[in-house]
């Protein structure tokens, strides 16, 4: 007989049994909907992440040890990177990218309104190289500053603004772009100064940190190595902090995460897969007698066989079509509701997992079916048409 008869009487089988055949159905739509909506989600808080932290991961941030450190004769508090030190960092750093910056908080006051907020002193040729401009101009002179995105909406501060840092009134000249968390520096809620302002007002020569800005990324750990060798020899100086394995450290983890919220959804694909077997196993005991006649006739083992396999082929195929819709709504809303916005739902490494998911819920409609074929299939047809 044709495969196509077979694959009748498996839609037959299905209709006939349209309540226990729904049921199943609802348990691959349920999990499928799960695993892919999971996996789309943890693979948005991935791409989210790391866009977020990708600018700062060619960077390698100094800090002074802040442990005693027991010269000649002398003991030093190492709190404080010195001009001197700096110098031997940049003959370290073979020709990348050094800026030193102090930091520190300091009460605002942006009309009526008083705050806390950080404030950087930089060097006004490193500022383009480790901050983005949004609006205004880059600073130029002591008497003016530049502001943070999110200091910036907070206060509703424009080019032009005044703002009272300290004791000082400063005008604002810039406002940077968002920048989101970085391991070097956060400006989004900063007030940034000239060096030579930050040093006068604050009465500080020495420097709280120093950012190496490398041009080639893949040479991150031999620039780190140079500067931890050259800096380090006698005692410990300095600290130094590669972020590119900081940033490789955090999307690792959170593609574990991904993964263990997509197992997770896989749990409740097996639960319906169980649900299926539980219904084919039902079917072939029902239809022993219909199995008896159909072998008597001259029907193959293969075929009876390809029966029920069709009926679990079936229920896998809409319960996967109609979860896959589930989980793109799905997905969307959680991605919606996690990260505010949706546009990593349309990346290919997203959507992949609606077809991962429809494939999985397919795959587990077969497996479970298989057993329950089988048996079908190795019925003694002499037997069978005795059953009541």
């Amino acid at each position: 007989m044709s495969n196509r008869i077979f694959f009748e009487f498996a839609k037959r089988s299905v209709r006939l049994h349209w309540l226990r055949s729904s049921l199943a159905v609802i348990g691959i739509v349920i999990g499928v909907a799960a695993i892919a909506s999971m996996g789309m989600l943890g693979n948005s808080l991935v791409l989210s992440v790391s866009d977020s932290l990708s600018d700062v991961g060619d960077s390698i941030v100094i800090y002074p040890h802040g442990g005693i450190s027991q010269g000649p004769g002398s003991v030093v508090k190492n709190d404080k990177i010195t001009e001197r030190q700096v110098k031997d960092i940049k003959s370290a750093s073979g020709g990348n990218a050094v800026i030193p910056l102090y930091s520190t908080a300091d009460e605002i006051k942006v009309g009526g309104e008083d705050g806390i907020a950080t404030v950087y002193g930089l060097d006004t040729e490193d500022m383009p190289v480790v901050l983005n401009l949004a609006d205004g101009q880059w600073l130029k002179s002591s008497s003016g500053a530049m502001a943070g995105s999110r200091l910036a909406e907070e206060y509703e501060l424009k080019p032009g603004s005044r703002i009272k840092l300290g004791d000082n009134n400063l005008r604002i000249v810039g406002i940077l772009e968002e920048r989101g968390m970085g391991f070097d520096i956060n400006p989004d809620n900063a007030v940034i100064v000239t060096d030579k302002f930050y040093s006068s007002t604050y009465d500080q020569d020495d420097y709280d940190q120093v950012i190496v800005k490398v041009t080639d990324i893949n040479d991150i750990e031999s620039v780190m190595d140079a500067i931890d060798k050259k800096m380090n020899k006698r005692d410990d100086v300095i600290d130094a902090f590669d972020t590119k394995a900081i940033l490789e450290t955090i999307l690792d983890t959170f593609g574990k995460i991904s993964m263990f919220t997509t197992a997770i959804g896989g749990i409740s694909l097996l639960v319906a897969g169980v649900s299926i077997f539980n219904v084919q196993m039902m079917s072939v005991t029902e239809r022993i007698k219909e199995i008896g006649i159909i072998r008597s006739i001259g029907t193959q083992k293969n075929e009876v066989l390809r029966m029920f396999i069709y009926e679990s082929l079936i229920l896998g195929f809409f319960g996967a079509t109609l979860g896959a819709l589930f989980s793109f709504v799905g997905g969307y809303l959680a991605i919606l509701i996690m990260l505010q916005e949706t546009s990593y739902l349309f990346e290919p490494s997203t959507l992949i997992y609606i077809p991962f998911g429809m494939a999985f819920g397919i795959a587990t409609s077969l497996i479970s079916g298989l057993y329950p074929a089988w048996k079908a299939s190795n019925l003694n047809p002499i037997e069978a048409l005795r059953h009541e």
